[in-house]
């Protein structure tokens, strides 16, 4: 058994290799850069005119593929989607196909890697776990709602940690739902655009910071309060 499972997993972590390297080895990230997106505008709207269900399909398979292998390119594909969908079709698409990807890197974290860094730092990380199985829902959603956080690290660190997989869905689904609803918008306007920089104003990120640390702030002083409050009372 523990043979079978260990050949399972080099032959996972082989194919994420040769995937990744193909990416890099023919310069595929050419194809997610915001010059390509303006270029090929006009080609891929009259593709999706005629061909709706195969575009919104094949474009869900490209992004959930890029997502699972962390690869870049994530903000490229939001804005692509907002581009050729437009702004609720555009949600739906890239909300649905950004939380399935998200969810199959952090399964590939924690098949590949959680026994192998629980069994070397299993005592340092066990405070990390308690916390976790506590606030996972809370913290997850903060660094959701907040872009400033790397898409594909937050994967890989809770990929490591026991938070189910179905909350890890549901959470990074609504956490990353207002940050899509802008660039799929700013993908509406997409010539417009001259970087990503300036997609999120710093205003922005702040009220989406506050937002996030709303939930675990409240739930922390409802329980403060239940504590002190008198028995009885």
């Amino acid at each position: 058994m523990g043979n079978n499972l260990f050949l399972r997993k080099i032959a996972v972590a082989a194919a994420l290799i040769a995937a990744v390297s193909v990416f890099f080895v023919f310069d595929l990230g050419r194809f997610l850069s915001l010059a390509y997106l303006k270029e090929s505008h006009t080609y891929f709207a009259d593709l999706y005119a005629g061909h709706r269900l195969a575009v919104i399909a094949s474009y869900m398979v490209i992004y959930i593929l890029a997502t699972a292998l962390s690869l870049p390119g994530a903000v490229i594909m939001t804005l692509a989607g907002g581009a050729l969908f437009g702004l609720w079709v555009g949600i739906v698409v890239v909300s649905f196909a950004s939380s399935i990807g998200a969810t199959l890197a952090c399964l590939v974290s924690r098949f590949l890697l959680r026994e192998w860094v629980q069994a070397r730092f299993g005592e340092k990380l066990a405070a990390i776990n308690r916390g976790i199985e506590q606030e996972g829902s809370f913290y997850l959603f903060s660094l959701r709602l907040v872009p400033i956080f790397p898409f594909f690290i937050i994967n890989l660190a809770m990929g490591l940690t026991r938070l189910p997989l179905s909350t890890y869905y549901w959470v990074s689904q609504v956490g990353m739902l207002p940050a899509t609803v802008v660039y799929v918008n700013a993908g509406q306007e997409l010539a417009r655009i001259e970087s990503l920089a300036g997609i999120l104003s710093p205003g922005l990120l702040i009220s989406f910071a506050v937002l996030g640390l709303f939930p675990i702030v409240t739930r922390k002083l409802l329980a403060l309060y239940t504590a002190r409050r008198p028995v009885g009372g």
